[in-house]
């Protein structure tokens, strides 16, 4: 796994300027913040430098504000936040607010480093960007990364290279087009891969089987077939907890019943979470592990009668022996709302960022850091 300059490379930082680029994209609520993980994980970067004597200045984005300023996005609940945090340290408005950002644009960049002595990137969950904020200061300031971008990539980029065995990965969310490129790289260095979610859906197409109304992606079922007959350590669920005609997701009052089908089900049934015999295989296979990756839910947990199958697999991640991560994302939130969060070994703040680092070994914001552009 390659490496990045961290902290102790900028050398003595006492009076020294210094921009952070953070990733402070925060759930928000009526002006307030839901969700503070991300403001929080970078505080022990921001201490040091502060600690250091550093004249430290923040700078992120903030939801999807298209390149023009827009109230509903403004740091300003982050910058009270973070005042609380580590007193000291300026937060500039949200980045995207110009579009120069996203495009990264050189005079942006010049803007943005102008006054400034160093950089350092904090910001793991925007790595994956090709921004102005994240590749164009180490162009030209003495640059290293946060505590929290090293941590990130000292162990995803270890799941890699050196991961503890039995390896089991588990992967979930909507659509195998999505992550295709992370299982095929998981598939060559895990010795389990768990297929959960609306995915798999298009996995048990591809075996012959009958998803009724499930979400599957007619598109891919030959790639699934293709996986499938290559004798990858795949494992599909055994049985489906489903909705009947007439029902809807997040509304029980629509009616609709729910049972646990096999893996084909009735024409107009709905698969919307693994059910209680695959849950149980799927936990036998983590408690055994010595290392785990989880990315995605099992099903559509947002919606308590299809939670089941997420809850069991986030408390059997939680109970395993072995090292586990978290890949960000749904399942991070999903090991949030079911109480496990601090039981894992790692939960990453990156959801995109995290697969694209499994998946191609490296990020554009990292190869930054070391001098390629």
């Amino acid at each position: 796994m390659m490496d990045v300059p961290e902290l102790e490379a900028l050398g003595d930082l006492a009076g020294r300027r210094v921009l952070v680029r953070c990733d402070f994209n925060v759930p928000l609520a009526d002006g307030m913040i839901t969700d503070d993980l991300r403001i929080r994980a970078a505080v022990p970067t921001l201490r040091y430098l502060i600690d250091a004597g550093a004249h430290v200045t923040a700078c992120s984005h903030l939801g999807r504000p298209e390149g023009a300023i827009d109230a509903a996005y403004s740091m300003t609940p982050v910058r009270a936040r973070l005042a609380e945090l580590v007193p000291g340290v300026e937060l500039l408005e949200n980045l995207r607010f110009d579009a120069r950002e996203t495009a990264n644009d050189q005079a942006f960049v010049d803007q943005l480093i102008e006054g400034q002595d160093a950089y350092v990137n904090d910001a793991f969950g925007a790595c994956h960007r090709a921004h102005a904020s994240v590749v164009g200061p180490p162009r030209f300031l003495p640059s290293a990364a946060g505590r929290l971008l090293a941590r990130e990539v000292e162990v995803l980029g270890g799941l890699r290279t050196s991961a503890r065995r039995p390896f089991v990965g588990i992967m979930g969310g909507a659509k195998v087009s999505d992550k295709l490129g992370v299982i095929e790289a998981l598939l060559g260095v895990v010795d389990e891969l768990i297929v959960g979610g609306g995915m798999c859906f298009t996995f048990l197409a591809a075996k012959g089987a009958n998803v009724g109304s499930s979400l599957f992606e007619e598109d891919m079922v030959e790639t699934c077939s293709r996986l499938l007959a290559s004798g990858a350590p795949i494992r599909l669920p055994l049985d489906i907890t489903a909705l009947g005609p007439g029902g809807k997701i997040g509304d029980p009052s629509a009616g609709g019943e729910v049972r646990q089908v096999g893996t084909s089900m009735p024409d107009g049934w709905m698969g919307l979470d693994i059910g209680p015999g695959s849950a149980v295989e799927f936990c036998d296979l983590i408690a055994e592990a010595r290392t785990v990756l989880w990315n995605g839910p099992m099903g559509v947990f947002e919606d308590k009668r299809f939670a089941a199958g997420t809850r069991t697999v986030a408390e059997a991640v939680a109970d395993c022996r072995g090292f586990t991560v978290v890949g960000g994302g749904d399942s991070a939130s999903a090991a949030r709302q079911f109480g496990v969060d601090d039981r894992m070994d790692h939960v990453s703040t990156g959801g995109g960022a995290a697969l694209e680092l499994i998946e191609q070994g490296d990020l554009p914001g990292l190869a930054a850091l070391r001098g390629q552009d």
